[in-house]
């Protein structure tokens, strides 16, 4: 079958698709030929060597497809199922060998382009507003990159749970997309010092209070704007670096602030069991199903196009989900 490969870490030029053997049915696994797949930054972390992998080594973590074969052993899934999944290595290819726990059914009504597009940054945003700083009715957070994959739907989230929620966004189409969410839009392109723009901007439009909570997937370029945001006993989520690693900081600064907690969260630890993922993937495959949550692809690459694909997203030349087809 045909896979994208890394031979060595790098930038985007690394990736290079590869006939590599097709995986073989295995007692308690299902075998998937992919029909779209998700470009996350966690892709591009492994790409590059930020998250060591071993070499050589399969990228990607996400996609949607049909069930072509069934082992020993799997229960509830049979050949044909349409199928998803968000947090499982060596995606970018035609076939994916996956575990019965890694799986969301598709519900009717919802394409495979769109659960492909929805289950890490999905699920992402999911475990951000109900278990890392759970929104509660009345609420004002702040969310940077608010156009993008995880920033739509996390303000869609944040809103449904009747939460007011600034976005920060840098283009004119981005601002639109995230006002369509449901965000107040704060313009961050033309701040020349975010540290200290940013957060006037935040309390010029809370009255002076801050924000309860940050969900902060850029890091270093915001990271002292988002803590500044904050009101007393506010949380920063910082849950990516798209922008760089945070340097180390002077832990008396959250007590200065105002008793503020900061938390470095990762998606794995809140998809631990097969439980916690099967609800968290069940509630949000269903609120696509129902029209409640929506879901944008911004861009779509063939898998031979995963360079571009890889320029795109760290360029943050897209808006919502970048996927790749087999």
């Amino acid at each position: 079958m045909r896979a994208l490969q890394v031979q060595h870490t790098g930038g985007p030029e690394v990736l290079a698709v590869a006939d590599v053997p097709e995986p073989t049915p295995q007692h308690g696994r299902v075998l998937v030929r992919a029909a779209a797949l998700g470009v996350n930054f966690i892709d591009t972390y492994h790409r590059s060597g930020a998250y060591p992998m071993p070499l050589p080594f399969i990228p990607g973590r996400e996609g949607a497809g049909v069930i072509t074969h069934v082992g020993d052993g799997v229960e509830g899934f049979s050949v044909g199922d349409r199928v998803a999944w968000g947090f499982s290595p060596a995606s970018y290819a035609e076939v994916v060998s996956l575990t019965p726990e890694d799986l969301d059914k598709v519900p009717d009504g919802v394409s495979l382009e769109t659960a492909a597009a929805a289950m890490l940054q999905g699920l992402t945003a999911h475990y951000l507003v109900t278990s890392v700083h759970p929104v509660a009715p009345g609420e004002t957070v702040l969310v940077h990159a608010a156009a993008g994959g995880v920033g739509l739907l996390l303000t869609q989230m944040a809103t449904a749970r009747d939460a007011r929620v600034l976005g920060t966004v840098s283009t004119d189409e981005k601002e639109a997309l995230a006002r369509e969410a449901g965000a107040e839009v704060i313009r961050y392109d033309a701040m020349e010092d975010l540290a200290t723009e940013l957060p006037a901007a935040v309390k010029a439009l809370t009255d002076g209070e801050g924000v309860h909570a940050v969900y902060d997937g850029v890091g270093r370029t915001t990271f002292d704007g988002s803590l500044a945001s904050l009101r007393p006993r506010g949380m920063m989520a910082l849950f990516g670096a798209a922008s760089g690693p945070v340097p180390p900081f002077d832990l008396q600064r959250l007590n200065a602030g105002g008793s503020l907690t900061i938390t470095r969260p990762s998606l794995a630890h809140f998809v631990a069991t097969a439980e916690e993922r099967a609800w968290r993937g069940s509630e949000l495959l269903g609120a696509i199903a129902d029209g409640a949550l929506k879901v944008r692809i911004g861009a779509t690459f063939p898998l031979d196009e995963a360079t571009e694909a890889h320029r795109a997203l760290e360029g943050r030349r897209t808006s919502g989900k970048v996927l790749l087809v087999p």
